[in-house]
């Protein structure tokens, strides 16, 4: 069975996270990051990580200088954005509602974590009050 664009393996994701952080990196780089005791079997696997990133366009390959270097294509926030549309589909017929319910209810939140939502909040609120306001005139 094919994968869905939107599916990232947690190897995959662990070459993303590191590109991310780093802007680009070669294959010996992401090797020498994610696997420090290295080896033949290692660096393949991370050049076989690459070509599925880059087939399924979540990674480019440069090829202009003497080595080989890849970049990011998708970010933390767009990647978060499908896996979370995606998981909604699945389990909750596309709504986001109940996952967020169940993220607020499940009483991991630290007092940040509440004041940011609030604040998102009240930041998705304004557009939304100031029509309000325009049409009660």
């Amino acid at each position: 069975m094919a994968r869905t664009p939107q599916d990232v393996t947690l190897a995959e994701l662990k070459v993303l996270e590191l590109l991310w952080e780093r802007d680009s990196a070669t294959v010996r780089q992401i090797t020498d990051a994610l696997y420090p005791a290295g080896g033949a079997s290692k660096y393949a696997t991370v050049q076989k990580l690459l070509e599925r990133l880059e087939e399924a366009k979540f990674v480019a390959r440069d090829r202009s200088g003497g080595v080989q270097s890849f970049a990011a294509t998708v970010g933390r926030d767009d990647l978060i954005d499908r896996r979370l549309q995606s998981l909604a589909e699945q389990l909750c017929g596309g709504s986001l509602a109940p996952l967020l319910s169940h993220l607020v209810k499940a009483d991991r939140l630290s007092a940040g974590d509440i004041q940011s939502l609030r604040n998102l909040i009240d930041e998705l609120d304004r557009p939304a009050m100031r029509r309000q306001r325009r049409s009660a005139k």
